[in-house]
């Protein structure tokens, strides 16, 4: 398979990160490898770099892209393993850790993955194939109001209750087997006039679904903190989202590490510790350019915040 991704943020991760071409770095999000390749590019000889994904298509366009590179090596993990997997390598404190979230094109444009709301596929949404949780168990087994909720935190769909109604009345017909299934359910839901305008009706609730069926919010809110410790003095940690609730996540866990005090104000001195275990050097997001935006549209909604461990 030819696991072309055209990389968002490009420039401005690898020049948030690499502080030292000598240093140990790591892509968490290896993808079609366009941050690694960069990352590659800005270090020396002595440099390292090892890229996690748990796509198997991934880490093969890796191995075929890097073969021969001694300085990479390739982690087919989550990389909700970072900390545990750095250590058992023997390879802490690193310099730099990026991570890039979202799905990536390849990933969206293979039609049987199951990701694409514009072709006709199994219900999967599998970023690990050998996990067992699918979209299409989502859809067919989970209550109502479980869809109903996902399909508004993850979507933030407004037509979320009758999304999950008009699934649930479905799939009592018959199970919903794919992508094709679930649009035409989602069609039937929305209102004729909400479908005229904005994005395609079926894209919120499609979002909503992979990020359940991966626990991409949960493995973020995990690894965060994994992270920081991992982490050299010095050391950096950029992220790139794609969603207001990913870039939260992102946002107040890096306002927690600098370590403002919790004391009520009515305390004399303070008794809480807290103590600074980073610097944010974003003070506002980074966004693409409107140039980045034009060649790349999957790009607009992406921000990305860098934060230094002191």
């Amino acid at each position: 398979m030819d696991f072309q991704h055209v990389t968002v943020l490009l420039n401005e991760t690898v020049d948030g990160v690499v502080t030292d071409p000598s240093g140990i770095y790591v892509d968490c999000t290896l993808g079609g490898a366009g941050h690694s390749q960069r990352i590659l590019e800005s270090l020396n000889p002595r440099g390292r770099l090892i890229c996690f994904d748990q796509d198997e298509h991934a880490i093969r366009h890796a191995q075929e892209l890097f073969s021969g590179d001694e300085r990479v090596l390739l982690v087919k993990k989550n990389f909700e393993n970072l900390e545990k997997t750095l250590e058992e390598l023997g390879l802490q404190p690193v310099q730099g850790i990026m991570f890039d979230l979202g799905v990536s094109s390849p990933q969206l444009d293979e039609a049987e993955r199951g990701f694409s709301y514009m072709q006709d596929a199994p219900l999967d949404m599998r970023m690990d194939a050998q996990n067992s949780m699918t979209a299409k168990e989502i859809v067919n087994t989970w209550r109502e109001e479980e869809l109903a909720q996902i399909i508004w935190n993850y979507g933030e769909e407004r037509w979320a209750k009758r999304i999950a109604q008009f699934i649930v009345q479905k799939r009592q017909e018959r199970p919903l087997e794919t992508t094709g299934d679930l649009v035409s359910v989602i069609k039937a839901a929305v209102p004729a006039a909400a479908r005229r305008d904005g994005p395609h009706p079926a894209k919120r609730t499609f979002q909503a679904l992979r990020i359940a069926v991966n626990d991409e919010l949960g493995v973020l809110d995990r690894v965060l903190d994994q992270a920081l410790r991992c982490l050299d003095r010095g050391g950096r940690i950029a992220v790139i989202t794609f969603h207001s609730l990913e870039d939260r996540i992102v946002k107040e866990r890096m306002k927690s590490w600098l370590g403002r005090c919790t004391c009520p104000p009515e305390l004399p001195v303070c008794r809480c510790g807290a103590k600074a275990l980073a610097r944010v050097l974003t003070r506002k997001p980074i966004f693409p350019s409107e140039e980045e935006i034009e060649k790349n549209p999957r790009a607009r909604s992406a921000k990305l915040r860098i934060a230094e461990k002191i």
